[in-house]
């Protein structure tokens, strides 16, 4: 039984009261309330800067709030640091797990202060044992000589969750744990937390993805602008007033009218081979947007690999217009021919952390800011300008670090540098993954306002809905081919499945 069912009342685990957190005088957290009970899986929801990573950092002690209180069991608590945090039973997992991939699945679970040894020695057989009880507290079989990098990322993630219980975590705090997990690897993780929910571990789960929230949570508290809107049991909620308190209106139609495509031929692929991709073929016009789907592995994210010139392909043609692309074309080439990759993993591939949003920009447009080798300042800040206001992205300014957005104003970054060279065929590989509705609803707007634009928009998603939402035609891969294509005001979730796995409707 799930706690919110239970019919005694539960005591909270943790709970933050009016808490306040202000940076350079802007307030990104006004008089935060959060509640979690012992034995919940409740949901922390909100767009992308509404401060639920701030409200997370007060919580494990990395930051100190102005004012409020943070209570653990029913009693004032102040955490120093993460450490002190984690001493008193609170643990956060990121998105991005701190696994050591070149040391065995024993020795990270137990690492740093779980570690036993006696005199400065390791008790090895004691570290494996101690390993071996958490995780069959998750009922994982996970070999404990095996090195972490040699893991799965859902192994990886049993392993972040096995080193929190020997810390003897009892309240876990979850960022995004599904957003490289296959749906296979979400079920079996979906079943984990159950099981730890049942032995009286309070989460925290933290996600973008509603359809989870409202499959595995008991209640959830929605953040908006630093404040918090409401916490409710899941079960008294649905979808639509989630996505209205979210983003504070009505959901309102989320994707915008189609009726840009014209006639015009585009972009042709003709009997495409690379690795995964086999004989595939098919037009894309201007003004069109068209989406692509398919399993992980159906060769989706290789066919935009390919057109972008970041991978090889064997045999085929690919023509933009009337120009037919060399046979192996570097990104370069590619880019010089009007093809643009938004890639999928935005943070290793899109962007440069390290490097300002400036930067970022200037570093794809070198021949269009730059005249005989010497680069123009003037022309990067008006390119840099221009993004960020088209764009609408949220920045202190042009010179704050790419690494310190939201990851919603990231991917407007990868775009507005891609955009910047004015594309005639933009490919995107999954636009909106780990981002909020509200970010979500201006990316499906600004697509549609680049294909009204004459700009042919291919986008790879695995969420059907999206496809559905955004496109105007699709097109499904099974196994490396076109397993079939239908306009997408007619398709449906399951027309969509059925061409997935390959069968013809």
């Amino acid at each position: 039984m799930s706690a919110t069912n239970a019919s005694t009342e539960v005591p909270m685990a943790l709970e933050a009261r009016d808490i306040f957190k202000h940076f350079d005088g802007v307030h990104a957290l006004s008089g935060v309330k959060l509640s979690v009970k012992t034995g919940e899986i409740h949901a922390l929801l909100g767009e992308n800067g509404a401060g639920k990573s701030t409200l997370v950092k007060v919580i494990t002690g990395i930051y100190t709030p102005d004012s409020g209180e943070i209570l653990r069991n029913g009693e004032s608590v102040e955490f120093a640091n993460v450490r002190v945090a984690n001493r008193a039973g609170i643990v956060a997992l990121y998105q991005e797990l701190s696994i050591i991939p070149s040391i065995s699945v024993a020795e990270n679970i137990m690492l740093g202060e779980q570690t036993p040894s006696k005199g400065g020695i390791v008790q090895w057989a004691e570290l494996r044992k101690r390993a071996q009880e958490q995780l069959d507290r998750l009922n994982q079989k996970i070999p404990l000589n095996r090195l972490a990098g040699e893991l799965s990322p859902v192994q990886q993630t049993m392993v972040a969750f096995a080193r929190a219980l020997a810390t003897d975590a009892r309240v876990l705090i979850l960022d995004e744990p599904t957003a490289s997990l296959t749906d296979t690897e979400i079920k079996d993780l979906f079943a984990v937390l159950r099981k730890l929910r049942d032995q009286g571990v309070a989460i925290i789960y933290v996600s973008h993805r509603l359809e989870e929230v409202f499959e595995l949570c008991d209640r959830l508290t929605i953040m908006r602008n630093g404040e918090t809107i409401i916490t409710k049991d899941v079960q008294e909620s649905n979808i639509e007033e989630v996505i209205s308190n979210m983003v504070g209106r009505a959901a309102g139609q989320l994707y915008p009218e189609r009726g840009t495509a014209t006639t015009e031929v585009a972009l042709t692929v003709e009997g495409l081979n690379g690795r995964r991709v086999k004989n595939v073929s098919f037009t894309a016009h201007k003004g069109e947007v068209l989406g692509i789907g398919g399993l992980a592995g159906s060769g989706r994210s290789e066919l935009l690999r390919i057109l972008a010139g970041a991978q090889k392909h064997s045999t085929g043609t690919v023509t933009v217009g009337e120009e037919a692309l060399p046979s192996s074309p570097s990104v370069g080439k590619a880019l010089d021919a009007g093809i643009a990759l938004v890639p999928e993993e935005r943070r290793s591939q899109g962007v440069i952390l390290s490097a300002s949003i400036q930067d970022n920009i200037a570093l794809a447009n070198i021949p269009s800011v730059s005249s005989l080798g010497i680069v123009s300042g003037v022309k990067i800040s008006t390119i840099t300008k221009r993004g960020m206001l088209d764009l609408q992205i949220k920045a202190r300014g042009p010179h704050q670090n790419v690494g310190e957005l939201s990851g919603g104003n990231q991917q407007k970054v990868v775009l507005a540098k891609m955009l910047a060279r004015k594309p005639k065929v933009l490919l995107m590989d999954e636009p909106t993954r780990g981002i909020d509705v509200g970010t979500k609803a201006e990316i499906y707007r600004l697509i549609r306002e680049l294909a009204a634009g004459g700009t042919t928009v291919i986008a790879v998603s695995s969420e059907l809905p999206e496809l559905i939402g955004m496109s105007d035609r699709i097109i499904i891969m099974h196994e490396g081919q076109i397993s079939g294509e239908v306009e997408a005001a007619v398709a449906d979730d399951e027309l969509l499945l059925t061409y997935c796995y390959g069968k013809a409707n």
